[in-house]
């Protein structure tokens, strides 16, 4: 296996030669991987977040320093990937990853998972988000939401679809808007509102380890999603250095930005007005410009939505194809069209999915929420499973040529899977039925591969 990948490791993953043609080109630049990285991580959750950290520390330093702790840990789980994706680039990323380290079962598992719970459910959440947004500028009725959402769905993939150019051009432009929006909520913050008391009254909010605990794991969703590049690894122009910097560059700037939007509020609400707000941003607005500005705020966050949206299913139907490409029964989605280099089927198969559940958000009348608990625990569960491949991989791979390691091996990834644990309990600690509905889902991938084995048969074009 060790010759095999040191042969394949000029990104094109683990095809054979003569299916070179069907396997993804190297088109993507390191701008287009950050803009990528950057629209996924940074959507809507930094206009809501704030306030709940707010409320579960016991001061505004203690609210700035989460959110460095949270850069931090973000940075030590992107070094922990760049190794991964660097070493096993594949246009399956996370999925690649657990089938070298874990074997097909837990490979199907996943590309399951990610499928009907991961990356649907997180279309269909920030689909929600932009839905209630758009809904504050222009209602379409009791089902706005709901139907600006499916609207969003079906508009993206469509856009996915016609070619990988369109999609990261519009994935840019989308990017761009979004970080000049919060850059206008940092400008407003720090030079349009009176300057507020920066840290709480005494005994507001007295501050407990449980307290801090429970804001970081509000900080550390909100920085969720930059794995995602690991998807786009074999499609990278310059090599697998170039993920790398991607991923430090990415990082840097998605921790900066948070930053100064926090000190930004904090500046005009003070600890007290951030933690009892429900929307900070909107606050922060309307304190400036009033109902002009709610309205501005609304056309902010519905295109943050939009911009984590579109790059969500860009990157969720590479793993799609991948599950398509080395299991019988799923060959239809692993079709790869050379003329727009784009997997077609596996967008339509993930926007259909998706479509269904923006129906059952629907159903229980609480979209973002339903699908915020349906998605955490299995999330949480892979991404420790991928931490744990690290150290498999470095065993049972030990010649695979590296072309970066993660420092401070083994330090590092023990606190990326100790962190992942951590979350894992707090998504479902934390969390009701939606929980237990995505981990049912993920359970019937796992009773298929008992009542069909034949689904973990290769078919011409697996990873091994």
């Amino acid at each position: 296996m060790a010759e095999h990948i040191k042969k394949k490791s000029d990104g094109m993953g683990d095809e054979p030669e003569e299916a070179e043609m069907f396997c993804p080109k190297k088109r993507l630049r390191t701008v287009d991987a950050v803009a990528l990285i950057v629209g996924i991580v940074i959507g809507a959750g930094i206009f809501r977040t704030p306030s709940l950290v707010a409320a579960n520390v016991g001061s505004g330093v203690e609210i700035i320093l989460v959110w460095v702790i949270g850069g931090l840990v973000s940075l030590i789980g992107a070094l922990c990937y760049a190794e991964l994706v660097s070493t096993f680039p594949n246009t399956g990323g996370d999925y690649y990853f657990l089938r070298l380290a874990f074997g097909k079962r837990i490979a199907f598992l996943f590309a399951w998972a990610r499928m009907t719970v991961i990356q649907t459910g997180s279309i269909a959440l920030l689909a929600f988000i932009f839905g209630d947004y758009a809904s504050q500028i222009y209602s379409l009725g009791k089902f706005s939401a709901g139907i600006y959402a499916a609207s969003v769905v079906l508009f993206l993939t469509v856009i996915n679809i016609a070619g990988i150019r369109k999609g990261t051009e519009t994935q840019k432009l989308l990017t761009v808007v979004e970080v000049l929006g919060l850059a206008l909520v940092i400008v407003v913050g720090f030079f349009f509102v009176p300057e507020a008391e920066f840290s709480i009254l005494p005994d507001s909010h007295p501050s407990s380890d449980n307290s801090m605990g429970l804001a970081m794991v509000f900080v550390l969703l909100t920085f969720g999603g930059w794995n995602e590049a690991a998807y786009i690894s074999a499609e990278m122009r310059f090599g697998q250095r170039s993920v790398v910097k991607a991923l430090m560059m990415s990082i840097v700037l998605i921790t900066v930005i948070y930053l100064l939007v926090n000190l930004a509020l904090l500046n005009a609400l003070g600890q007290v007005g951030m933690s009892g707000s429900e929307a900070v941003a909107v606050d922060l607005m309307r304190l400036a410009f009033g109902k002009w500005g709610v309205l501005m705020i609304s056309a902010l966050v519905a295109i943050s939505a939009l911009a984590s949206a579109n790059a969500t299913i860009f990157t969720g139907a590479r793993s799609n194809y991948a599950m398509g490409r080395d299991f019988a029964g799923f060959e239809l989605i692993g079709d790869w069209k050379v003329k727009n280099s784009v997997p077609v089927n596996a967008f339509l198969l993930q926007g259909l999915i998706s479509l269904i559940l923006i129906g059952l958000g629907l159903f229980t009348r609480s979209g973002f929420e339903t699908m915020v608990e349906y998605t955490a625990p299995v999330f949480w569960f892979f991404l420790l499973l991928v931490g744990l491949s690290l150290f498999i991989l470095r065993r049972k791979e030990p010649e695979a040529i590296r072309p970066f390691r993660v420092p401070f091996f083994p330090l590092l990834p023990i606190g990326f899977c100790m962190t992942s644990l951590y979350l894992l309990y707090s998504s479902i600690v934390y969390t009701s039925w939606g929980a237990f509905l995505g981990i049912a889902v993920l359970g019937l991938g796992l009773l298929l591969q008992f009542i069909n084995p034949s689904l973990l048969e290769d078919i011409g074009n697996g990873s091994e």
